[in-house]
């Protein structure tokens, strides 16, 4: 068998080498591309939150003048949703009528409103035109729209024979519809 040179075998594979590396590059210049359109798409729910809320007004002196107090509701919304906010009737059932009662025996009752205005004119009910309403701003804490409830224990003459010495109480509820 012949023994070939260095050079002989490199002067073999060249030609070979040269054609692989050319029909890469012919194929790398001869590339083409397309584009299409991926869309994306979501959407955004109507959603409200309301937390709870304390309303204490304090001691209550019988013949002593009425007992004011506030507290605020704080509501939040997708941005841009309508909603309303009502107050029920709490334990009496009644928005007209709405009573504390004693949490000792034998059970007392005392009067007292919520009202929708600083001049404490208009009862806050739980339906049309006593509710309050509002647009969400948003679902983020710094987003919530605040209602202000203006609470009344009347001096009245009922109030005054009815209330004994205890701690009275009531749990109104806070419907948010939207």
């Amino acid at each position: 068998m012949k023994k070939l040179g260095i050079g002989r075998t490199f002067s073999r594979i060249a030609p070979v080498a040269a054609a692989t590396l050319l029909a890469l590059g012919a194929t790398s210049a001869n590339a083409a591309t397309t584009t299409g359109t991926l869309t994306v798409t979501a959407a955004v729910a109507a959603v409200c939150n309301v937390g709870n809320a304390t309303l204490a007004f304090g001691t209550y002196n019988p013949g002593g003048g009425n007992l004011n107090q506030t507290t605020t509701i704080a509501v939040r919304c997708t941005k841009l949703t309508p909603f309303t906010v009502g107050l029920n009737g709490g334990g009496s059932g009644n928005v007209s009528a709405r009573q504390m009662s004693s949490t000792g025996a034998p059970t007392e009752k005392l009067d007292y409103q919520l009202y929708s205005d600083a001049g404490r004119t208009t009862a806050w009910g739980n339906t049309a035109p006593s509710w309050q309403s509002g647009t969400g701003a948003g679902m983020g804490v710094g987003n919530a729209v605040n209602f202000t409830v203006y609470g009344q224990v009347p001096d009245s003459v009922a109030n005054q024979a009815a209330a004994a010495l205890a701690d009275f109480t009531d749990s109104v509820t806070i419907t948010v519809t939207y």
